[in-house]
């Protein structure tokens, strides 16, 4: 599998299993067989209610393949209502706990903004700043609960003043990116300051977003996708690879996790990928717009 090296020198593997919106019953499922398929990045978050699913599979998986724990990348994320410096930890350790690991190799703050209670309620008033919530991150790293630590949903301010006040810098932003949302200026800008990219919804989720282009069945994909015999969800995987950015498709289906595994065997022209990247609608589809009232809600800026 290949991978991409962190500034603090860990490595990720390019190809991850996204976890997000799979159903606790088909999830471990899905994660033993990505695992058995060649699969060696699960991404994860408390968020999510389905960690305990992902841990057994975890477990039973690296037995059964004979799978040292170094040999899976694990990602989790900080939810928004531990964004608390004296919660932080409390978050890590549940989802620590229900992946029945001993340290994860990366922990993101989910979102930026800082909400009072799980019914989503926004916390302005009374948030801690991103500041304090970081240096809690960075204890994270100190006590050996996380290997690396980032961002997830940031944009280039946010980024920015983490960078200006960390004592551990974040290795990786994760964000939405796709073919119909190249989010071209914000990757550029991570990648300058050294953090590796990844990108949620490489594939445009077009089951969790109905009514929007669905970008495996636009023409210009699948004029692409024929000229490699590949199809639509491997060219828009490819098309990410080949901008240095870390993919992790969503599926609990066993042909397409096998399918958005063969991506490693051709290689997008130039003509090509400037097809993939200008075609499509610029559009973002996650929104989060209930928070867009908070200060810290991060797409009011331009990138």
């Amino acid at each position: 599998m290949e991978t991409l090296e962190f500034s603090d020198g860990q490595r990720i593997p390019i190809l991850g299993l996204g976890t997000w919106n799979s159903p606790a019953r088909q999830v471990k499922n899905a994660v033993k067989v990505a695992l058995e398929a060649g699969y060696r990045h699960i991404d994860c978050a408390y968020l999510y209610g389905n960690e305990k699913q992902v841990g057994e599979a975890l477990d039973e998986s690296l037995k059964e393949l004979k799978l040292k724990r170094e040999d899976v990348f694990v990602t989790s994320k900080l939810w928004c209502t531990f964004h608390q410096p004296e919660l932080v930890r409390k978050c890590c350790e549940k989802s620590l706990s229900d992946l029945r690991l001993s340290h994860l190799d990366l922990y993101l703050i989910h979102w930026p903004f800082a909400m009072q209670d799980s019914h989503g309620h926004p916390n302005s008033s009374h948030s801690p700043s991103l500041a304090d919530t970081w240096k809690a991150m960075e204890r994270l790293v100190d006590d050996g609960l996380v290997r690396s630590i980032g961002v997830s949903n940031f944009n280039r301010r946010q980024i920015d003043g983490i960078l200006n006040i960390c004592r551990i810098k974040p290795v990786n932003l994760q964000i939405e990116i796709h073919a119909n949302f190249p989010n071209t200026k914000l990757v550029e800008y991570a990648q300058s300051k050294g953090l590796v990219v990844t990108a949620y919804s490489p594939l445009g989720s077009p089951a969790a977003a109905p009514g929007r282009t669905n970008l495996l069945t636009q023409p210009w994909v699948i004029s692409v996708a024929k000229n490699h015999n590949k199809t639509p969800a491997q060219v828009l995987l490819r098309w990410l690879l080949q901008r240095r950015i870390v993919v992790i498709p969503k599926s609990v289906t066993l042909s397409r996790i096998l399918e958005n595994s063969k991506i490693f065997d051709f290689t997008l022209s130039s003509d090509e990928m400037k097809v993939m990247s200008t075609s499509g609608l610029n559009e973002r589809q996650i929104r989060f717009s209930g928070m867009k009232s908070h200060p810290e809600y991060p797409f009011n800026d331009e990138f």
